[in-house]
């Protein structure tokens, strides 16, 4: 090998190892990283009608005990549902105010967006961002 295909090769590398070192620190650890550790909601279905959503809650539903939460798909969107006492439930949108991702994640009564880990709790306050503002809640 001669010296100018040594040199060549050296830079080569070094750029390499310099772009790779970037795209690591635009990815994990930043706290706009979402935690790939949060279990993820179940989804379940509920149906329409007359502009009221309804949704059956057997024992096996995870909305079944007060602290439980479901994701639930209707013809109208996606709620974010959670049993907040014996005979209450808080319902708010499951799309994330940051940049419209469907949340799934909830753990310890946060519900947590995969895209960019803002944090709410069943309220909808927003409790850590990127998210700028709360969600939109529902009767």
């Amino acid at each position: 090998m001669k010296r100018r295909e040594f040199c060549l090769r050296a830079v080569q590398a070094a750029s390499v190892a310099g772009v790779a070192n970037m795209l690591q620190g635009c990815g994990g650890g930043s706290p706009t990283s979402p935690s790939g550790n949060t279990p993820q909601l179940t989804t379940i279905n509920g149906s329409v009608a007359n502009g009221i959503v309804t949704l059956p809650i057997g024992a096996a539903s995870p909305l079944a005990s007060v602290g439980g939460a479901a994701l639930v798909q209707t013809s109208v969107g996606v709620f974010l549902v959670s049993r907040t006492g014996q005979n209450t439930f808080s319902v708010l949108t499951a799309t994330c105010t940051h940049q419209e991702c469907t949340i799934t994640g909830f753990q310890n009564s946060t519900y947590v967006c995969p895209c960019h880990g803002s944090q709410y709790n069943t309220s909808g306050v927003v409790l850590s961002g990127p998210a700028p503002r709360s969600l939109r809640q529902f009767p």
